[in-house]
């Protein structure tokens, strides 16, 4: 008992530390780049078009009761983090009457880190869907400055939080759907590092101090991957039961985001180059889901009842015949393709404490 008491009492300095340095720590506003992960409505500022799949319910059910363009059952990791600094949700930043004062979402559904030509010189132009890719996004957030911090931009971004990424996801997918092999996608990897690296050399360029980098997800692991690449062999999966060349290429693109990030934290000492680990985040869900509160990894919260993982290509979340389960709080998957709010939940903790993001967002 008495050794249960002072767990119970180690565990309540813990969070009350963290408090404290959530109330210190402030910022004047949050800037997101990325693509469907954080997406909040970029994609939707015309209107929601049915043909897309999350504009249609289930999708918003848990937070906000109806869809809201992000591809989640709620909400996504920026929510989480503008309310862990006192900032409302971040409005996307092609929408014509919001106040970017407070920060503003960059984001869009698709986007890649690579230009359109990139893409056409491999032969794989219609595996790209929408064009929003690091260079657009950064002339988005050039055109918002003037609106949020007039002529003193410097000081003001020099104390706002910005996340850069996940950027990298959308690249991958379009020649793995493309019919490239994990080998061939990984031989354009140091390119499209460079182009996440170069962004965040502009943003610093800008004013920029505090800067969150994502990796990329541990795509072996997802519904859609395992269920479009799944064999009969079983060396093709590790011990877990992630296809095991698809998670080599994150770890492969992960590495050398790493390494470029310790050469600008280098060359850059008074920013704060924050690496937030994607991978390690939601690779250890899978492996303990029982801890995060999941009574599952691989099985999709949203779909139509089909296959191993309740995924089917022709039968998707938020398509006829598709449906929510009851409790998507107890799923790491959402869609087959993106994470639950309560994963993004886990992931935004990380981030802040530390457990997967070096070094933490919260600081003393």
């Amino acid at each position: 008992m008495r050794m249960a008491g002072a767990a119970a009492a180690a565990a309540a300095l813990v969070a009350l530390l963290c408090a404290s340095a959530a109330a210190a720590q402030s910022y004047n506003a949050i800037f997101n780049f990325g693509d469907s992960i954080t997406d909040t409505g970029n994609l939707c500022t015309n209107g929601k078009p049915s043909s897309i799949t999350f504009t249609q319910p289930p999708y918003g059910e848990t937070y906000f009761g109806t869809p809201t363009c992000r591809c989640c059952d709620g909400r996504v990791i920026v929510d989480f983090l503008s309310s862990k600094f006192g900032l409302p949700f971040l409005p996307p930043s092609k929408s014509t009457t919001a106040d970017f004062k407070k920060g503003a979402n960059m984001a869009i559904t698709g986007a890649t880190a690579m230009d359109a030509p990139f893409f056409r010189s491999l032969g794989l132009s219609d595996k790209i869907w929408n064009n929003g890719p690091i260079s657009y996004q950064l002339q988005w957030f050039q055109q918002i400055t003037s609106s949020v911090c007039g002529n003193d931009c410097k000081s003001y971004l020099a104390n706002s939080l910005f996340v850069f990424g996940e950027f990298g996801g959308n690249d991958y997918n379009a020649m793995l759907f493309g019919n490239y092999n994990t080998d061939q996608a990984s031989t354009y990897t140091p390119q499209i590092v460079s182009t996440i690296a170069n962004g965040v050399e502009k943003l610093i360029a800008m004013g920029a101090t505090d800067i969150v980098v994502p990796g990329v997800l541990p795509i072996g692991c997802f519904p859609i991957y395992l269920t479009l690449y799944g064999t009969s062999n079983s060396g093709d999966y590790d011990g877990l039961g992630c296809l095991k060349k698809f998670n080599d290429l994150s770890t492969n693109h992960n590495n050398q985001l790493k390494s470029q990030i310790a050469s600008l934290q280098s060359k850059y000492a008074s920013a704060r180059i924050m690496y937030a680990d994607f991978f390690g985040g939601v690779y250890d869900m899978v492996k303990n889901p029982g801890s995060y509160g999941f009574s599952t990894a691989f099985q999709t919260c949203c779909g139509s009842g089909g296959g191993k993982f309740n995924y089917q290509n022709s039968a998707r979340c938020g398509m006829s015949g598709a449906y929510a389960c009851s409790n998507p709080a107890a799923h790491l998957s959402w869609d087959g393709i993106h994470l639950t709010e309560a994963a993004y939940k886990q992931i935004t903790d990380g981030w802040l404490n530390g457990a997967h993001c070096s070094p933490a967002i919260l600081h003393n």
